[in-house]
This record gives structure tokens, sequence and C-alpha cells, in this order.
């Protein structure tokens, strides 16, 4: 068997898909994106075809080292989301041919289904506690929200209460026993987080999510100094290698890879196989569209460290298509108190409808993250 065709569809509301076809007549399906830079992504994985066509599917391990190490320059978010989406097909496609789903091939299921949650709120979060009361009432046992707007290096306290304040109505109107995922989104610096996750401990939050910046993640020492919370990161990551330092420093306790970014699914198993040694959970971002969930779901299903899974049905960002009206069957993601059931069907176990995605590639988008400012002009972190 070997890959014939590689095929690329930028679809709303911002997504990019890949669909990599062999002379076997397997197809595979992936997802390779970087919000906001769908068609720099698309670029990149259209420079790596080379390298694909010809080759045996099943050589993940060796495609994805000849991608990742035959340039001179790695890593980043642009290669490892080509990298990242290529990969998840690959899995498709191996799937298929020996008709076993993915988590199979990576040791098969450590539980029998997968804890999610859904977001509430908004990039600038309002009237979450109504729609957190709407998610337990079908049934999710926690949500995430983002806990704040713009927020300077040093701001009023009056934005603090604001976010407690958000926090601690959820935490009334759901029960202590709700998860609460509150996103900081890197949004707050360093200084203002450490007031903000003392502020929040009473109501104890599932985890706070991106505290800081990535590339500010020795600031963690200092705000794991300040709470009990659990301290999540790990969305704007990649690979292992992108991991190594932060799991060695031992500040954060939940990590949370994107399996569209930080190099697909057995890059992700790796990095969580790293975790488990250091006593960490795993908890993978997932605010994209089928691929990713389906691709994040085989992870969790065979990772004994995995806790809850991200996904992003009714997402704020999913504004006229969301991840259904892509598939032919839906019920591979239908929720039930708060957990999905793990599909026997074969590769990633999701069945693309390939003629709306190809009606949908022709309306394309050209999604792109928010400009924030401060008041006095200056550019803030969204």
């Amino acid at each position: 068997m070997k890959i014939s065709k590689v095929s690329l569809f930028k679809v709303p509301p911002r997504w990019l898909f890949i669909k990599i076809e062999t002379d076997e007549g397997i197809t595979g399906w992936g997802e390779p994106v970087v919000e906001g830079r769908a068609d720099t992504v698309k670029a990149a994985v259209t420079e790596l075809t080379d390298y694909l066509i010809g080759r045996n599917p099943n050589d993940i391990e060796d495609i994805w080292q000849t991608l990742y190490r035959g340039g001179f320059y790695r890593g980043g978010p642009i290669l490892m989301s080509a990298i990242s989406g290529i990969e998840q097909a690959l899995w498709d496609i191996k799937g298929k041919y020996y008709n076993i789903p993915v988590y199979e091939m990576l040791g098969g299921k450590a539980r029998q289904k997968i804890k999610v949650y859904s977001w509430v709120g908004g990039d600038r979060p309002a009237d979450v506690v109504a729609a957190a009361k709407e998610k337990q009432d079908q049934g999710f046992l926690a949500v995430k929200m983002n806990a704040s707007e713009e927020m300077n290096y040093i701001d009023s306290f009056s934005k603090v209460e604001a976010v407690i304040e958000r926090v601690a109505s959820i935490r009334e109107a759901v029960g202590k026993d709700f998860g609460i995922g509150v996103d900081f989104h890197g949004r707050i610096h360093k200084t203002m987080a450490k007031t903000i996750v003392k502020e929040l401990e009473p109501y104890r939050p599932m985890f706070i999510e991106e505290p800081v910046l990535p590339e500010n993640n020795e600031a963690l020492r200092d705000i794991a100094m300040h709470t009990t919370c659990p301290i999540a990161t790990g969305e704007r990551m990649y690979t292992r290698w992108g991991f190594k330092q932060l799991l060695q420093d031992g500040y954060v306790d939940i990590i949370q890879p994107d399996l569209s970014h930080t190099g697909g699914i057995l890059e992700g198993k790796k990095i969580a196989a790293m975790a488990e040694a250091y006593d960490v959970a795993i908890a993978p971002h997932c605010p994209l569209g089928p691929m990713t969930l389906a691709s994040s779901i085989h992870l969790d299903a065979s990772t004994p460290n995995f806790i809850i899974q991200e996904q992003s049905l009714g997402i704020h960002y999913n504004e006229g298509m969301d991840i259904l009206d892509y598939i032919k069957n839906p019920e591979v993601f239908a929720y039930e108190n708060g957990y999905v059931n793990i599909s026997e069907k074969p590769g990633l176990g999701i069945e693309i409808n390939e003629e709306k995605v190809k009606q949908a590639a022709e309306v394309g988008h050209d999604w792109r993250n928010p400009i924030w400012r401060h008041e006095d002009g200056s550019i803030a972190e969204w």
C-alpha cells in the first residue's frame, strides 16, 4: 500500500482538513491547522507532500521522523500542526487497513468511557452562571470558562473581583462537586495571576489553565506557591521536547497537549507517558473539529493518566458550522451523563461527509484572532 494523493480543504468555521488517499482505495482524514493561520499551515502541508507520495502509510513513526527531522529547523506551531494533521490521517488509514480502532494500536482501552467538559461564556465571559447550569442540566459534570477580558501587567482589583464573582456564582449554582475550569488564556500576567489564584482557592476550581503564557512557564513556580488549585497548561507547546522542562520543574498538575498542534496522536501518547512518570495528568486541548476530537478520544481511551477531555460542540467559535455537520455518524460524539462512549469503528471511527466538506471548502473562511487593546491603546493578550 502506498500514498497516492493528498488533498486539503479549508472549511468553516476556522478549520483545515486533510485527506490522504492510497493506491488500495483506503483513505484517511486529519486536521492540520493553526487557528487564524490556516493558509500558512496549508502551505506547510503542501511542502511536506513530496515526502509522502509513494510511502507506505503504515510506517507512521518513520514518516513522522522524516517530516520532523528532514528539515534543519524544527518545531513550532506551523510545522508541528502540519505534521499533526498528516499523522492523524495516517492512523486513520492504518486502523482501516487492519480493521481496528486506533486506540487498539496504542495499547488498548485503559477505561470504558471518556469524561468530557463543555465551554461556557465566550471570549468575554458573560452569562456564565445560566450557561453552566444549562450544561449541568444536560448531564455534563464540568465546564470551562475564560477567566477575564483584557488584563494588564498591573490592573485594578475590580477586574480581579469580577473573576472571583463569576466563579463564585457558578459554584453556588452548580454545587460543590461540579467541575469548573478557569482558563486564564495567557491573558493574565504573573503579578495579577498570583493574586487571582489565591482569591479563587475557596471555590475549588477543577483547574486554572494557562495562568501565564508558555514562554513564561518559569513563573509557574511563583504562582504554585500561592495556591493549591491544580495548574494546567500545554495547548501552545509542541512535541515531547517542548514539555520536558515543564515536567522537570514540577509546578504543573495537568498538561493539555493539542493533537492538531503538538505532533499528532503518537506524539501525544509519548508526552502523556512522560507526564505519567512525573505523576501529572493529561486533559487534551480540543476547541477544533471532528478529527482532532476523535484523535483525542483514542489517546484518552488508551492513556492511564487521562482525566477529562475538552470538546467543541456548541463552542462560541463554531457559529454556522459545527463538528457534527461534517460527519455521517454523529452518534460517535453522543454525550451522556458527562461522558462519551469509545467507538469500536476502525481508524478514527468517524465517517466524513466528503460532499459536505467539498461544498464548505468552496466557501472557505478567513478566521483571525481578535486584536485586543488596553485602555491606553497598547496591545493586550487575547
